[in-house]
């Protein structure tokens, strides 16, 4: 095997409940379990490079800087991202390329969160005394986060996932001809599934297993946030958890004697983005950026979907599994094989922007075991920019590499001026294309960008008529229908966003399939039936 094939070595996750750590601190604990499940310790101070998703539960300029100081290792270059649960997989797929290049032989991904522990204190009036940065730390190497941020987005009041994701629902719903009770029984199953996982899980926050009745059915508990969403079916940020997986050269993984048994390879990695701007999508319940590089990272590994083992689909909300599933050709009903070996970020614990480390760190140990590939798919923002990784018990083969050469792949080896390091520019998909032994990383945007959009009407002149084409009623904390968000439809075809504050008209359509239904939009994006 040649000694530059990068190899997944060891994954290492934390999950605490009691005694708060800093972020950095639970990272550094998450590389030293790594280290151990890769059966070599001395691993953890040899890495030299780290690589760290955005952290919001306390302010860094380099946290890998102080993870490194920690495990006494001499750290050479380090990354920290901007906001986006698809960087962990596409920081994985960047630290294969390195590897297979040239350029580094040990490297660590990995992030953590306290946010429990913060919004505690917060409560408490208290500040947590975790090391900090000053600013005239040099910031470490920067990926850019996902826009999420659109001026239509805000004028119609659609300002976050938990009001986004429940759109996208709608969409399926509508799309599948389902009605409100069959389509929320339809998602209650596959999220009771996905607690079923979590209840193996020895790192889920939540291991317990639900019903599907439990998790449709509204309480105290369990209200509704912006639905067809009650409180189970969002992303559970309020955890303290940790999660760190090495890559490393095959001749770095034998000097520090990591057992055979142990590796696991990345075959082939791809990333693209949707348009940032929703009312720019083809369809609001499609996704054409999962759709190409997944096709495209499973056929340059050497995967057809039917020989899959283990599978993590991003899973902020059911809306993105379903949309995910449906574009790579995966069944929701496999009573062979769960869309999840986490738990998902309900169950398991949806720790911002590194829950997808936790789902990397969990594949190494499920390919270990089943001994068949398996993929994970990680995803940005609202459905907008997506990494997926191929994993296998041995690395891509000549047939992989010889694959690459009509995929738009680079050769990796081109430097970005000022840096030994390659970075990504705010106008790239993603941080580098590369091939080498044992591994492909393709570039697909220009495919996802032929793709059909939809004109978008980002405000009308004047009140005008069009139809609901989607949207989502939103909650108050008593339960009682607050406002309506939408996504509506002009006579010219276009689709602008739109919001209504009438309680009355959002209890209707909290209860109504209102889809082609007359409405009518003003100036400042309210909408009236």
């Amino acid at each position: 095997m040649d000694p530059r094939t990068p190899v997944l070595v060891g994954g290492g996750q934390l999950t605490l409940r009691d005694e708060p750590l800093a972020p950095t601190e639970m990272l550094a604990e998450a590389v030293l379990a790594a280290a151990v499940d890769a059966g070599a310790p001395s691993l953890a101070a040899a890495l030299e490079s780290i690589r760290v998703p955005k952290i919001l539960s306390w302010r860094y300029r380099d946290p890998g800087a102080l993870v490194a100081e920690l495990l006494g290792a001499d750290l050479r270059h380090s990354v920290y991202t901007g906001d986006g649960g698809s960087h962990s997989q596409a920081l994985v797929n960047e630290a294969a390329a390195d590897i297979a290049a040239g350029r580094l032989d040990v490297v660590v991904v990995g992030g953590a969160e306290a946010w429990r522990s913060r919004m505690a204190l917060k409560k408490q009036g208290l500040r947590p005394s975790w090391p900090s940065q000053d600013d005239d730390v040099v910031k470490a190497e920067h990926r850019p986060g996902v826009p999420m941020w659109d001026d239509t987005e805000m004028r119609a009041g659609l300002d976050r996932p938990a009001y986004v994701y429940p759109i996208f629902e709608q969409a399926l719903r509508i799309a599948a001809g389902r009605s409100m009770a069959e389509h929320r029984e339809h998602v209650a199953r596959l999220w009771s599934r996905f607690s079923e996982v979590a209840a193996g899980n020895p790192y889920a926050w939540s291991p317990k297993r639900l019903s599907a009745e439990e998790i449709a059915t509204v309480s105290p508990g369990n209200r509704m946030v912006a639905a067809p969403y009650p409180k189970l079916m969002n992303s559970n940020n309020f955890v303290d958890q940790a999660a760190a997986v090495i890559v490393c050269s095959v001749e770095a993984a034998r000097r520090h004697g990591v057992p055979e048994d142990r590796w696991v390879f990345l075959r082939a990695g791809a990333e693209a983005a949707d348009t940032a701007q929703i009312a720019a999508r083809g369809a609001l319940h499609r996704s054409p950026a999962i759709r190409h590089a997944a096709a495209t990272a499973l056929a340059l590994a050497g995967v057809g979907v039917e020989e899959l083992g283990p599978v993590d689909l991003y899973s902020c909300f059911p809306s993105a599994v379903q949309v995910a599933a449906a574009e790579i050709g995966l069944p929701l009903d496999d009573p062979e094989r769960d869309l999840t070996i986490t738990g998902g970020l309900s169950f398991a614990g949806g720790p911002w922007n590194n829950y997808s480390t936790h789902a990397i760190a969990a594949m190494i140990g499920a390919v270990r075991e089943t001994g068949r590939p398996g993929l994970v798919t990680a995803n940005s923002g609202y459905l907008t920019k997506h990494a997926i990784g191929v994993y296998a018990p041995s690395p891509a083969g000549a047939e992989g590499s010889a694959g690459a050469a009509g995929s738009g792949v680079g050769t990796g080896s081109e430097l970005r001026s000022g840096s030994a390091f390659a970075g990504s520019g705010s106008g790239s998909a993603f941080a580098r294309a590369g091939s080498g032994p044992g591994f492909v990383r393709a570039d697909v945007q220009a495919a996802v960008d032929r793709e059909p959009t939809t004109r978008v009407t980002a405000a009308v002149a004047e009140p005008s008529d069009g139809v609901l084409e989607a949207w989502t009623v939103v909650y108050d904390r008593d339960g009682n229908p607050e406002q309506a968000l939408a996504a509506v439809r002009l006579p010219d075809g276009s689709r602008t966003l739109a919001r209504s504050t009438d309680p009355a008209y959002a209890a209707h359509l909290a209860t109504h399939e209102a889809e082609g239904s007359a409405v009518t939009v003003a100036p400042d994006a309210t909408l009236r039936p």
